[in-house]
C-alpha cells in the first residue's frame, strides 16, 4: 500500500505457488511486475501484508536477514544480467556462492557446463556474447541450489532464437533441480512456452505507468 503522497504500485490480495511448479506472468513493461518480484525476494520490504518463502515469513525480518534468506533460498535472473565486470564467468558464480556461505569451484564449473559454456569459465563478461552472459546469469542464479527461481524479463536483451533457447534451458534446469520457477514478461512468445500463465492485471489491483520509485 502507498504511504503519504506515494502511489501504491503493487496490491496483490493473494498469490501462491506449489513447490517445483512453473508459472509465467504476462504484463506490459512498467506495470509493477519487477516490484512484485523484488517484494517476493525481499529486496524491498512490503508496506503491509505477509510474504512467505516456504515456512519463512520475510516481511518482519531485518534487511540483513532478508538478504541472507534470499541468498540461500532464491535465485534471480535479471534482464540486464548484472554480472560483475571485473570477475570471470567462474568468479561471478563463486561470488554468489560465497554470499550463500558455500563457495565450491567444482560446483561452479559444473553449473557452467550445465548452461553450455564450460569453455568460457575464465572469460570476463565483456568477452562473452549477450547470450553467453545470460547463461552465466542463469548459472549464477542456480549457484546455491535455490528453492525458488525468479526471472524478470529474462530474455529482453536476446534475439528470438536465443530467447527461446534461454527460457527452455531455464525451465529445464529448474525442473531437474526441483526448483519453483516464476517468470514475468511482456513477450507473448515467452509466455507461450509455459503450460501455466496468468495476466498481471488479474493479480494486481493497481494500475501504474512505471514500477520505479
Amino acid at each position: 500500500m502507498g504511504r503519504g503522497n506515494l502511489q501504491a504500485v503493487v496490491d496483490v490480495e493473494k498469490f501462491e505457488m506449489a513447490a517445483a511448479s512453473q508459472l509465467a506472468i504476462e504484463g506490459p513493461s512498467g506495470s509493477g511486475k519487477t516490484t512484485f518480484l523484488n517484494l517476493i525476494a525481499g529486496i524491498i520490504k512490503a508496506d503491509s501484508g505477509s510474504i512467505f518463502l516456504g515456512n519463512q515469513e520475510i516481511t518482519s525480518l531485518r534487511e540483513s536477514d532478508r538478504d541472507l534468506t534470499r541468498a540461500i533460498t532464491v535465485g534471480y535472473v535479471f534482464q540486464s544480467f548484472y554480472l560483475l565486470q571485473g570477475c570471470t564467468a567462474l568468479e561471478n558464480i563463486m561470488v554468489a556462492m560465497a554470499i550463500g556461505g558455500n563457495a565450491n569451484k567444482d560446483r561452479a564449473r559444473e553449473l557452467l557446463a550445465w548452461v553450455g559454456i564450460s569453455g568460457k569459465e575464465n572469460y570476463f563478461p565483456s568477452q562473452l556474447s549477450i547470450g553467453q552472459q545470460q547463461r552465466v546469469g542463469v548459472a549464477r542464479a542456480l549457484a546455491n541450489n535455490p528453492k525458488l527461481m525468479l526471472a524478470d524479463e529474462p530474455t529482453g536483451n536476446l534475439d528470438v532464437k536465443n530467447a527461446a533457447g534461454s527460457i527452455d534451458l531455464l525451465r529445464s534446469l529448474c525442473e531437474q533441480n526441483g526448483c519453483t520457477l516464476l517468470v514475468v514478461s511482456h513477450d507473448q512468445n515467452i509466455i507461450g512456452r509455459f503450460q501455466q500463465s496468468i495476466k498481471w492485471e488479474e493479480l494486481n489491483s493497481v494500475q501504474v505507468k512505471d514500477d520505479e520509485f
